[in-house]
């Protein structure tokens, strides 16, 4: 994969389809490398007429680490984001934003269709009101504000102790898709089961592409650092799709239907019988409603008839 250097950090990205497309770019979540957006959705994407732009974040994949950065407790910093008492981080989500513009500077991209998933959705937020001249749109999957409303803020606790937990081995990828294979059976979707096998696959990839447990806390930190984030998005002009899983139970629906609220014009999709992942039965429907959004967007832009929304 090429690599670009942003701020100071190499970043590792993979660029597909026409480069004098539309630029649609990935943020993917906590702790994933840009290829867990998997391969089929990002095709479907490209031949919808995108240039299309994964990569992995800071601290994560084959990108910078930041190894030997403090790593504060955890139960202690998620005590503090409740009580909004200010929680301190190697970087915050502002930091990541800034990353991902810089690589859209690297690859000479004035605008981009931002689209993230969980803390990608978070991150492509923050891109979208920091940086509205980048941001031709901003899709935001089952991801939320930062309210710490208990409603808004908490999924199920099962879910919860699994994205909190750690294979037996880190340094074993044996163990490692063993792990993964489990949290994503807890915070998967039940109305799009995935056979074990692909998934096994999939999530393979993910290990072998490096998984780094502190990286993944800093990640964390840097979500809890970052605050109660409405004021920030009630800024944001892009155009606006929000996608949340009505069966998400890690990240519950509440917190799309915030986000919705926050954002100024947003529309909210739900999609029956999705959890907190990217299962092969819902990409489809997925790939569908972001290159429909998107293609509204730049046929109003270009000043054409809408004929699909």
């Amino acid at each position: 994969m090429p690599a670009a250097v942003v701020n100071g950090l190499t970043l590792d990205y993979e660029s597909f389809g026409d480069p004098a497309a539309p630029a649609l770019l990935l943020i993917m979540g906590l702790g994933m490398p840009g290829l867990a957006w998997p391969d089929e959705f990002v095709d479907a994407l490209v031949a919808a007429g995108f240039r299309v732009v994964r990569f992995d974040n800071r601290d994560c994949g084959h990108s910078t680490k930041l190894r030997g950065a403090p790593l504060p407790s955890l139960p202690w910093a998620i005590a503090r984001a409740l009580l909004r008492v200010p929680v301190h981080a190697p970087y915050t989500l502002d930091d990541m934003a800034a990353d991902t513009v810089g690589l859209l500077d690297a690859l000479g991209i004035a605008r981009a269709h931002v689209v993230g998933a969980s803390l990608g959705g978070m991150i492509a937020q923050v891109v979208a009101a920091r940086y509205p001249a980048r941001a031709a749109s901003l899709v935001s999957i089952m991801s939320t504000t930062g309210n710490p409303h208990p409603r808004v803020a908490f999924g199920h606790h099962r879910a919860l102790r699994a994205i909190l937990s750690r294979p037996l081995d880190p340094s074993d990828v044996n163990r490692v898709v063993d792990h993964l294979v489990h949290v994503f059976g807890v915070i998967g979707s039940p109305g799009f089961p995935t056979d074990e096998v692909l998934l096994r696959g999939r999530l393979e990839r993910v290990a072998r592409r490096g998984w780094y447990p502190a990286g993944t806390m800093r990640q964390l930190l840097a979500i809890l650092a970052s605050g109660d984030r409405r004021p920030l998005l009630a800024r944001i002009a892009a155009p606006t799709l929000v996608i949340h899983g009505r069966d998400d139970p890690l990240v519950p629906l509440a917190a799309g239907e915030d986000t919705a609220r926050t954002i100024r014009g947003a529309r909210l999709e739900v999609i029956d019988g999705m959890g907190h992942d990217l299962a092969p039965g819902a990409l489809p429907i997925l790939a569908d409603r972001i290159v429909r959004f998107c293609r509204t967007v730049e046929a109003a832009r270009a000043g054409a008839p809408v004929t699909s929304a």
